[in-house]
């Protein structure tokens, strides 16, 4: 049974009719099919999905990126990795069901794969916290980002979670101190890491498997450091206004690659993702294949460099750049040429109102 949000209710009708008109079965009995009907309905639909998902705002791009039938990492997992092998235990607690991990290959490649679970039902979002990850979860994938590094592997990380997991138990258990140690392991790493946001991308519960070299999000994905509807609460206290907040925190994916947060889109099927899941599946094996290939050439320290020198440059004209000293391996802040003038301006302001006096007095001589 397909799932419909709120702003779908027209395509929502049209595809009724669509399924009635393909039946043989009328209200007299068995009838002649309307082929014509049918593909005229059809172009209707894909016109009404077309002018819906070209002008969607943030909040309804938050509820595509909730789909309940959107794909999950799972399913990502079977359809682009063969060989895949489940690992499983972070060695101090348990498990943690709602990460997927383990090495799998990607054109002959041996991949670390780890991917946030939502589960597909009631009882499998259940299992899996709804993606949620607990403590022993983070120290998982920490487990084996140290253990794919080791061996100079790289890392894939599907990224699909509201957050993680505020329950006393997780918090008595370090959940902060597994997030930060998490992110450090990720920035620490010397093979090339790639995440891909597939729906949420949630709070710490995300940035700390997506402090990636390279960040890539579907088109109708979200990756926000709150809610809307948690931002809405605290700054208006009203949850209704999560429009609002969504338009003010630029969560979607155009808003993050034009602050430069994100380094790729991958655009979606029309209607989303969950209409045609296997194109998206190719697509995106299709862009960590292109992403993977472009750091063969770096070397351990380059892949170190980039990534650093890629969440540095976050907020910055220009950004850190490596210096051209030999002996001085570390990243320094490189002004934008603008910003340099600005500032000589600024410092020397004094001097240079007095060379305008100077020269308006003497255009004053002249001209009388």
């Amino acid at each position: 049974m397909k799932n419909y949000l709120d702003f779908e209710k027209e395509i929502k009708a049209l595809e009724q009719e669509v399924d009635s008109l393909k039946s043989p079965f009328g209200s007299e009995g068995i009838s002649e099919v309307d082929t014509n009907k049918i593909k005229n309905t059809q172009q209707e639909i894909n016109q009404k999905l077309e002018e819906i998902y070209s002008n969607l705002n943030s909040w309804q791009k938050t509820q595509v990126a909730r789909h309940e039938d959107r794909p999950k990492a799972n399913y990502y997992i079977k359809k682009i990795f063969s060989q895949f092998t489940l690992l499983s235990g972070d060695r101090y607690f348990g498990d943690d069901k709602s990460v997927i991990a383990g090495f799998g290959l990607i054109e002959n490649k041996s991949v670390l794969v780890i991917g946030q679970e939502k589960g597909e039902d009631l009882n499998s979002r259940i299992e899996r916290n709804f993606g949620m990850m607990r403590p022993e979860g983070y120290r998982k994938c920490i487990r084996l980002m140290k253990l794919a590094d080791k061996f100079q592997i790289p890392v894939i990380s599907f990224i699909d979670t509201p957050g993680a997991y505020p329950g006393l138990g997780a918090e008595q258990r370090g959940q902060a101190s597994a997030i930060a140690n998490s992110i450090e392991c990720c920035m620490s790493l010397t093979v090339p890491n790639i995440s891909i946001i597939i729906g949420e991308g949630g709070s710490g519960g995300a940035i700390a498997l997506a402090s990636s070299n390279k960040v890539i999000m579907l088109e109708n994905s979200i990756y926000s450091v709150i809610s809307p509807e948690g931002c809405a609460s605290i700054l208006w206290r009203d949850p209704s206004k999560s429009l609002q907040a969504a338009e003010a925190m630029k969560l979607t994916a155009k808003d993050l690659l034009r602050l430069k947060i994100i380094d790729e889109i991958i655009p979606e099927p029309l209607g989303g993702a969950h209409r045609d899941p296997e194109s998206i599946a190719a697509d995106i094996k299709h862009s960590i294949i292109k992403n993977l290939k472009k750091f063969e050439s770096y070397n351990k320290d380059q892949i170190y460099d980039h990534r650093k020198a890629k969440f540095l440059q976050i907020g910055r004209d220009q950004g850190f750049n490596k210096s051209s000293s030999l002996n001085d391996s570390s990243l320094s802040y490189q002004e934008s040429t603008f910003m340099n003038v600005k500032l000589h301006v600024i410092k020397n302001k004094y001097t240079y109102g007095g060379l305008s006096l100077v020269v308006i007095v003497a255009l004053i001589a002249l001209l009388s």
